[in-house]
């Protein structure tokens, strides 16, 4: 029986590693590295495959595959998003995702990404707003207080420096929730008892709902000149959270275009609407804000590239921590061409062959 080669051994990190992982480095320090991660891998946009995630749509929700390549490393993530799962006392979001290199085809890293997709939204959503949000931005708004806020109110703090948010949800228990997790953070906190009430003071509005659904989380009127506006809910066909006529008075950054107009706030709008790839802002190639009366709108989707940089992050951080564990899962006989004779020798541990 054959002894598993180094290159059979693939690191996995298991949910209660990447909890031990993040108190290791420190949560907003991750944050930090993460949207670093991400904005270093959007400045090399031209060397990565792009394509739209792959979905599978049904009634109850959606699961979807994320892939991409920079040509030395491949990289995709599984993603479901459920809304109904929260009635069942099930989480809305699960995910993982898997390295490989491209030159043997190889895996290389297997991680849970539920966390770590929470981690590297709120990073993509901070970046996002320290490339477009008013200068000297201290307040957000926070509408949707579920399984994200506490990850957005804390990424905003750590890369922009936010220091009050302005929390509601339909739900006053998630606002309570929200509010007790955030406590002693460094944060000024308000819980609020409208959407009208929390944007109040806010230069940042984040929704961030989970209903599959078409709805209105902002209305035109509720949004006045100078704002930016981070709108994560709005993540499939058919769901989105902004009135139309904001989309028509905003500057629009997207992540991908062709993902961004079947997924996005902009399934609204005209298929030819104009909007700026985020990361042509990052790189000098295209202005963000201009002016203090400007609106300007991240509409986020997550994009492949975003989970690639957040695996990658992760493997880089590896090796001294033990905090994974080493899975045998590719198949490596003595002799490539002998698979058969591996899966023979095999019976000498398990008693005979019937």
């Amino acid at each position: 029986m054959s002894t598993p080669g180094p290159l059979a051994i693939v690191p996995f990190v298991s949910v209660d590693h990447m909890m031990q992982l993040i108190h290791r480095i420190g949560l907003e320090q991750m944050l930090c590295g993460l949207a670093d991660a991400i904005e270093a891998d959007f400045l090399r946009w031209p060397s990565f495959d792009k394509t739209p995630r792959v979905a599978s749509h049904s009634l109850e929700g959606v699961i979807e595959l994320m892939p991409t390549s920079d040509g030395d490393t491949y990289g995709f993530k599984y993603v479901n998003g459920h809304p109904k799962n929260m009635k069942d006392g099930l989480q809305t979001v699960t995910a993982f995702g898997l390295l490989a290199d491209v030159a043997t085809g190889y895996p290389v890293l297997l991680s849970e990404m539920t966390i770590l997709t929470a981690l590297r939204t709120a990073a993509m959503s901070a970046l996002a707003a320290r490339h477009l949000a008013p200068k000297r931005a201290t307040t957000m708004a926070m509408i949707g207080n579920g399984a994200q806020s506490e990850f957005q109110a804390l990424a905003f703090k750590a890369v922009c420096g936010i220091d009050t948010v302005r929390l509601y949800d339909t739900d006053s228990k998630a606002t309570k929730k929200a509010m007790r997790n955030l406590a002693g953070r460094g944060l000024s906190l308000v819980a609020c008892d409208s959407p009208e009430q929390a944007i109040q003071g806010a230069q940042i509005i984040t929704t961030v709902t989970a209903d599959k659904q078409n709805a209105t989380i902002l209305t035109d009127n509720m949004v006045g000149a100078g704002v930016h506006i981070n709108a994560i809910g709005g993540d499939c066909p058919g769901k989105t959270e902004l009135h139309r006529d904001i989309l028509l008075r905003s500057d629009i950054f997207v992540e991908y275009p062709p993902q961004t107009r079947i997924e996005g706030e902009i399934q609204q709008l005209d298929p030819d609407h104009p909007v700026t790839e985020l990361w042509q802002v990052m790189a000098g190639k295209a202005t963000g804000r201009t002016g203090a009366a400007q609106i300007t709108l991240f509409d986020s989707v997550g994009f492949a590239i975003e989970d690639f940089s957040a695996l990658c992050y992760v493997r880089a951080r590896l090796d001294k921590t033990g905090l994974f564990q080493r899975l045998d899962m590719v198949a490596d006989p003595d002799d490539p061409r002998d698979l058969f004779g591996m899966v023979q020798r095999a019976a000498a541990g398990t008693g005979g062959i019937e």
